[in-house]
């Protein structure tokens, strides 16, 4: 969201259009937080965070920025209702975007219209009510380990395992026909690019919006077994198709682009470190904690939404006034000692920890459970399948998305035998 509004101020003052080589006139502090080195956070921001868990970040926009590195500092940020919007009529007023471009859904919205709707949703991801999926889950993985076992050679584990993965399970859980998950995965992914011009993500917000909304009013006149048909047939009087389309944009977002990043990461990190590869085949508690630590360790989704200060106030000692934006470092504050011990390193014998990778506080992401699913599910099997499996090129051939809200790779070509 920083290098967004730095992108659209940049947009403003040039009359040409944006201008990629004018990304040099950003402060190098206004991108640091969405830059790493491999798998981890740069260290400059461990270095923020350790010295100034809540500092501002200069951006020529005539608005106040904060960043907030410190564990304790995100949670209080992240779990304060009263004071903090955001809702999307803050970028409308701030930085030009058009009530069109609103995704809706509860991302970019504020309490009561965020308390209805996150109460139509919550029920859906229960885990009896997702349970249902676990047999779809496992199936899907094994037709995509049946499809990669079938390739000669090099097989792209971001292709075919990664990204069909989430992009199936999305489309059982919203009752939508599979072959429109190509559309699915080119919506979710256009809008993280930061690079593809002032208004590529909220285009992309768009366009998505356009094609759910024709998904919507199909489920509507006959609604199926699925989230979207669920909801409008418990709740159809209580909510319009534009927000039903905004509650599956969110869950597309959400659920797409995120678990896939974390399915081909970590399968970069069972392939650095075979002893893990051990553990998520012994048994399910050693799953559950390499699962776990993986999603802290990680952190795919860097920052949280920006929450826009709507009253002076005091955070750990720093004074936030009315107006200003702040925006929290998910994977610095994750790697906090505050957590505990050895943070900056992956453990998959570590006790879970209370990490932010699905944020906190009334956004946490209503699909944790299911995202954890999914990830539990994968990684036993890839291994199991395919106890050879390495990389086809040098590990520092790998190329790793510059700047992205959700962190991942390009691809990930691999050997299975």
């Amino acid at each position: 969201m920083i290098a967004w509004i730095g992108r659209r101020y940049l947009a403003r003052t040039q009359k040409d259009g944006f201008d990629l080589s004018k990304l040099s006139l950003l402060p190098d502090a206004a991108l640091m937080p969405l830059r790493r080195d491999g798998l981890d956070p740069v260290r400059e921001l461990g270095e923020r965070r350790e010295e100034e868990p809540i500092s501002r970040i200069r951006l020529p926009l005539g608005v106040t920025v904060w960043l907030v590195s410190g564990y304790d500092e995100a949670k209080a940020v992240l779990g304060k209702n009263e004071g903090f919007s955001n809702d999307f009529t803050n970028l409308m007023g701030n930085f030009g975007a058009s009530a069109e471009q609103n995704p809706g859904g509860l991302g970019f919205a504020d309490p009561p219209v965020h308390t209805r709707l996150r109460k139509l949703l919550t029920p859906e991801f229960t885990m009896r009510r997702l349970g249902r999926l676990t047999p779809r889950i496992d199936a899907i993985v094994t037709d995509q380990l049946d499809a990669m076992a079938e390739v000669d050679g090099p097989v792209d584990l971001w292709r075919m395992f990664a990204l069909p993965i989430p992009s199936l399970t999305i489309c059982e859980l919203l009752g939508v026909a599979y072959e429109d998950r190509e559309d699915f995965q080119r919506l979710s992914t256009a809008r993280f690019d930061l690079f593809g011009g002032a208004n590529a993500s909220l285009g992309a917000i768009t366009e998505s919006l356009t094609y759910l909304l024709d998904v919507v009013k199909k489920q509507r006149e006959s609604p199926g077994d699925g989230l979207l048909g669920m909801l409008i047939k418990e709740h159809g009087h209580e909510i319009d198709d534009r927000e039903l389309a905004g509650l599956a944009d969110g869950l597309l977002t959400g659920g797409l682009e995120t678990t896939a990043s974390m399915l081909a990461l970590g399968a970069l990190v069972l392939l650095r470190n075979p002893d893990s590869a051990e553990l998520v085949v012994r048994d399910q508690d050693s799953v559950n904690r390499f699962v776990e630590d993986l999603l802290r360790y990680l952190t795919v989704v860097q920052v949280a939404f920006p929450r826009f200060a709507t009253a002076d106030m005091d955070i750990a000692g720093v004074r936030i006034a009315k107006g200003d934006i702040v925006v929290v470092s998910l994977s610095a504050a994750n790697r906090d000692g505050k957590l505990g011990p050895g943070m900056e390193e992956f453990d998959p014998r570590r006790a879970p920890t209370s990490h932010l990778a699905f944020g906190y506080g009334i956004h946490r992401c209503v699909g944790a459970e299911l995202g954890r699913m999914e990830l539990r599910a994968a990684y036993p099997a890839l291994v199991r399948r395919f106890p050879k499996i390495r990389l086809a090129i040098d590990d520092d051939a790998l190329s790793f998305r510059p700047t992205s809200i959700v962190y991942g790779v390009d691809s990930l070509p691999v050997l299975l035998h």
